[in-house]
């Protein structure tokens, strides 16, 4: 289980529009969609880790299961949200602040807000958890009701590790699917509308085409919220009968003051997590509990092991950072591309440098445009990128770090200088 960094506040429950960091107009935009009939009975929630895509459709499930079916104005008439034609134009909140107002006097807000609204379902990535399980969702409900709690922002691999998977690979199965037509055959319980939020749908195989008509011919006033980082990992039959809802990253203003709201921090150090974490809530969270880590040490000692000790001390490097486990090794890269984006901009800047930059950032900084051109410099980040991607596809991190080592050998010998503490 992950540490409580991720969670600052213990009973927080990510059910308000209030609660997801920014996203301004993309919240705007779904209370318009509901307001104008243009909602999709199927959406794509498309952002990348640690944009809050799963924070937001967690409260917009509330919002949709909380909104009456129906209105009394001379007779009892039905409430469509999906553009069908109906006779009643319900008036609907149409800022966050408002949603959120309304949310919160509903009679079912309590359950939506602890996870357990009986009308707003769940599906996501499970293990078995013995030896010839079909495992579904709802085995997991409790564990997922306490992940979403204390890690809205998490990604995969937290949930996994969560549930104690370790290097199991988890999968949206079969079974999974067709408890999900089960569950949405159903009639809703309390809510005038079922919302089913699949989390990361990159994991459902070629059993998703079990969903297909389901999708495209869903039961009355049923939502589906698709919530994924990659478009390109889900089926493309499914991908074609979504509408997309493009969830970009936060600020790295708005980064910074969740972190000082949330987290207790100071603003300086705030800003320059939220300046690495490039857009990335969790990969914020991630710095503020490796904090302690002095990756410019571990950094300085790499280069000059490239540069000037030769390969023994390369290899007693690269043993010393694959026994830190992956989310710390992601951490260094990321802090090594911070200071190449910093160095880079020092470049540029002239006289007029950063006011973010940290005074042994900007030493560091300068020292690295000693002994890497621009150019360089881009395609060392290039390569950072590509082993961020690696390192969480599992990849051998002693082979990584070794390749690593090579090609920023042969980016940087001809500019060399050595960094000294």
């Amino acid at each position: 289980m992950l540490p409580n960094i991720f969670h600052p506040h213990p009973y927080l429950r990510f059910m308000l529009f209030a609660d997801i960091i920014g996203q301004q107009p993309t919240k705007r935009h779904l209370l318009e969609m509901v307001e104008q009939n243009r909602l999709s009975h199927a959406l794509l929630f498309l952002g990348k880790e640690g944009s809050g895509a799963l924070p937001l459709a967690l409260a917009f499930a509330a919002y949709i299961s909380l909104l009456p079916n129906s209105t009394t104005g001379g007779g009892r008439e039905e409430v469509s949200l999906f553009g069908e034609a109906e006779n009643v134009k319900p008036a609907f909140p149409k800022t966050p602040e408002a949603a959120d107002a309304f949310m919160q006097k509903q009679p079912g807000f309590s359950k939506a807000r602890n996870y357990i609204h009986p009308d707003i379902h769940f599906s996501y990535p499970v293990i078995p958890k013995k030896s010839g399980d079909k495992p579904v969702s709802t085995d997991y409900a409790e564990e997922w009701r306490e992940f979403i709690g204390q890690m809205p922002y998490g990604n995969v691999y937290d949930w996994l590790q969560f549930i104690g998977a370790e290097n199991k690979q988890g999968n949206i199965t079969a079974e999974e699917c067709n408890d999900i037509i089960r569950k949405l055959s159903l009639k809703s319980f309390e809510s005038g509308h079922k919302v089913l939020i699949m989390w990361m749908p990159e994991y459902l195989g070629k059993e998703g085409n079990k969903l297909l008509k389901l999708i495209e011919e869903p039961p009355a006033n049923t939502l589906f919220i698709l919530v994924a980082e990659n478009e390109d990992l889900i089926l493309p039959t499914i991908l074609s009968r979504c509408q997309l809802v493009k969830i970009n990253a936060p600020d790295t203003s708005d980064i910074a003051g969740a972190l000082v709201k949330r987290g207790n921090i100071e603003m300086v150090a705030a800003q320059q997590t939220a300046a690495i974490s490039q857009g990335n809530y969790r990969e914020a969270l991630q710095l503020l509990q490796n904090a302690s880590e002095d990756w410019q040490s571990l950094l300085r000692e790499w280069l000059n092991a490239i540069l000037k000790n030769g390969p023994a001390a390369q290899v007693k490097w690269i043993e010393e950072i694959s026994k830190l486990g992956r989310e710390k090794q992601k951490q260094f890269l990321l802090y090594f591309m911070h200071l190449l984006q910093q160095s880079i901009r020092l470049c540029f800047a002239g006289d007029n440098p950063p006011v973010s930059i940290a005074d042994s950032e900007k030493d560091f900084a300068e020292r690295l445009n000693k002994f890497a051109p621009v150019n360089h410099q881009q395609a060392i980040i290039e390569e950072l990128n590509k082993a961020i991607y690696y390192i969480e596809r599992n990849a051998n991190a002693k082979m990584l770090f070794h390749a690593l080592t090579i090609k920023l050998y042969h980016l940087i010998r001809n500019n060399a200088l050595i960094l000294t503490p």
